[in-house]
């Protein structure tokens, strides 16, 4: 299974940097890279970079989308808007879009389905609380992002698809997740996906791990066989640090 590395800019970036980190990348050998690399820049600069990650071997997607196709949504961004700027994949569920706007489960969901639908690949990202974690919270919240996200779900497969397991308390803080126990939770969540979905697609899902993902620390985390690749956001920002968990990948 091949993995994917995705690195997400959140809100951070500008032209200049944009074209440079693409540059960069691209002269670090981004189109031989030994995993498949989605880039998350803000939507100002999805149509200028789109077409230059894409001659870097780099596929370019949104942070975040809404879940009708126009309408009297201010602030938002459709996925066919998302698509006409040049995406191929978004961001669905992220902690911060979940615990500092508030999205909820059921939002999550909306999302996940109107980018799908759209002929979009998603990825959807779970994870506990530090909070959820210390009352031993994991297993419970995890399952449940998944089951809300995946029951009934249409236009889903492996090709289209990913799961990011981002323990929230990982994520920015410079703390990480062991890689057993990323390994453990990634596991779970591949048996949880096998009841919803089925066993064929469980086994060719990707998961990444996201949460404080670094090049000191990637090769470790990438190593687990139940761990298909990164979601990465500090350490995206810069090429050199980004091709280093890039060329992590066993």
């Amino acid at each position: 299974m091949r993995q994917i590395i995705g690195g997400n800019w959140k809100m951070n970036g500008s032209t200049e940097s944009g074209v440079l980190f693409i540059n960069e990348m691209k002269a670090l050998g981004s189109f031989d890279a030994p995993a498949d690399i989605v880039f998350f820049p803000p939507f100002t600069l999805i149509p200028l970079l789109a077409e230059l990650a894409s001659d870097a071997g780099i596929e370019t997607g949104g942070q975040n989308l809404f879940w009708f196709e126009k309408g009297a949504f201010t602030g938002e961004i459709s996925p066919d808007m998302l698509k006409d700027a040049g995406s191929t994949w978004f961001i669905a569920g992220h902690s911060e879009r979940r615990h500092v706007l508030g999205e909820t489960d059921e939002i999550v969901r909306k999302k996940l389905e109107a980018g799908l639908k759209c002929g979009l690949k998603g990825i959807l990202c779970v994870g506990e609380l530090i909070t959820e974690r210390e009352a031993d919270q994991t297993e419970m919240v995890v399952r449940r992002q998944i089951e809300s996200a995946l029951d009934g779900l249409g236009n889903v497969s492996p090709e289209n698809f990913v799961i990011a397991y981002e323990p929230v308390w990982a994520i920015g803080t410079g703390l990480t997740a062991t890689p057993e126990e990323a390994e453990r939770v990634h596991s779970l969540i591949r048996e949880w996906v096998s009841t919803i979905i089925g066993q064929e697609f469980a086994d060719n899902l990707r998961i990444q791990y996201g949460g404080s993902v670094k090049p000191s620390n990637a090769v470790t985390i990438l190593s687990k066989p139940s761990v298909n690749g990164a979601l990465v956001g500090g350490a995206s920002l810069n090429a050199d640090s980004f091709m280093d968990i890039i060329n992590s990948v066993p």
